[in-house]
């Protein structure tokens, strides 16, 4: 096994306690027959890796072999990928619910080749490439805590950022927006308001997760954390103050709710251009 303190390769330790309990983590996958004999790399993932973690989080972990896993499995997870499915396990140690996913070396290839910039010419929208899962793995990939397998994790990454994923769900973002700001001046035309108020608001979501994503933050499928990437980048384009206003919706007028949804899909219309395909 290799030395855990060697692949700790990213992630913000505010607590050496956070620390000792991944690492023992890995242990712990050995012990309880879930750490494949043939893995490439073990990785933490999701709210625990990017330091947003509460108390009652899951602990949800990747793990890449060279085989298909032949261990326990309480559920498969469709991907179009071959194999079509992603085997998960689920344990609860000392009251934390702890989930595994087993990914195939081939299958992170297949999805690395989906999102090359050749493919970005032919489609432009993640959706059309990458299922929710896949999307979650590559994202994740970005920000994991590696427990075991660093240098597959190095390369990985390098791989995945010689890619056009980045530009992938930028657009699927802004295209989605579009769509919301159509929606939200139709019902508006219509005196929708209630609804076209609602439209303005998602189309704002969808060009703040655009805007992220162009930065490299990604997780727009998990719309709960958008307020912590935002934290994160603090983009030059739109203050934090501006941005939660809209996003709580505080600065709605009861009075006239139409002036708020103008303001807001202009808003939306000026965020749009300072988003970079890259």
């Amino acid at each position: 096994m290799e030395d855990p303190n060697a692949t700790l390769v990213h992630g913000p330790w505010e607590g050496l306690t956070v620390k000792a309990g991944l690492l023992g983590c890995l242990e712990g996958l050995e012990t309880l027959g879930l750490l494949p004999a043939d893995h490439l790399a073990v990785m933490c993932v999701g709210s625990v890796a990017r330091g947003w973690a509460n108390d009652s989080s899951d602990y949800d972990f990747n793990v890449v072999t060279a085989g298909p896993w032949h261990g326990p499995a309480v559920r498969t997870i469709p991907v179009a990928l071959r194999p079509g499915t992603v085997p998960a396990a689920v344990e609860y140690v000392d009251g934390r619910r702890w989930e595994i996913k087993y990914w195939l070396d081939a299958q992170v290839d297949q999805m690395l080749a989906k999102v090359s910039w050749e493919r970005f010419g032919e489609h432009t929208v993640a959706a059309d490439v990458l299922t929710g899962t896949e999307e979650l793995f590559l994202e994740r990939l970005a920000t994991c805590l590696t427990l075991s397998g660093t240098s597959w994790v190095r390369v990985r990454r390098l791989g995945l950022d010689a890619t056009a994923f980045r530009a992938f769900v930028t657009t699927r973002s802004l295209a989605e927006a579009d769509a919301s700001i159509e929606d939200a001046l139709g019902q508006l035309a219509a005196d929708d308001t209630d609804s076209a108020v609602l439209s303005a608001r998602k189309a704002f979501g969808h060009v703040v997760d655009a805007l992220l994503e162009s930065h490299g933050a990604f997780g727009s499928r998990i719309p709960k954390w958008r307020a912590r990437r935002f934290h994160e980048v603090r983009p030059a384009a739109l203050s934090y103050e501006d941005y939660w206003a809209v996003e709580t919706m505080r600065d709605l007028p009861q009075e006239r709710p139409g002036d708020w949804v103008t303001r807001v899909v202009q808003l939306c219309r000026d965020l749009s251009i300072d988003v970079e395909i890259h």
